[in-house]
């Protein structure tokens, strides 16, 4: 089993900074990546930021520069440091980790359960 908590979600003013945070706990070999999602009321879910174990990040276009993703390898704990905030990030977001499982050998998939981001105009 792979567990994984947001926290850092609330409300904040246009311009403010919010930092996400999401914990990953279970019974896994690796960490092959780790991302934040978000779904904002009648849309589907998005990419916000992707990390891959490596290095490689791929955000997007209406993040960059604002938002930056990084993970904790000791914590095995994920950010999403989020700066000039606008009302149209309000959204739920969501911390995803894709790991190998130490009983299996899969690589998988595992979504957190979300934390609310509203952000006022």
């Amino acid at each position: 089993q792979v567990h994984l908590v947001e926290s850092g979600g609330g409300l904040v003013q246009t311009g403010g900074s919010l930092r996400l945070s999401c914990t990953i706990s279970g019974s896994f070999f690796r960490i092959d990546a780790v991302g934040w999602y978000r779904q904002a009321p009648g849309k589907q879910r998005e990419l916000v930021a992707h990390l891959i174990s490596g290095g490689s990040v791929t955000y997007q276009d209406s993040v960059k520069g604002r938002f930056t993703i990084s993970r904790d390898n000791a914590e095995n704990t994920v950010y999403l440091q989020m700066t000039s905030l606008k009302p149209e990030d309000t959204a739920v977001y969501f911390c995803m980790a894709r790991v190998v499982l130490i009983t299996t050998g899969l690589s998988d998939p595992y979504w957190g359960q979300g934390t609310q981001v509203t952000v006022s105009s």
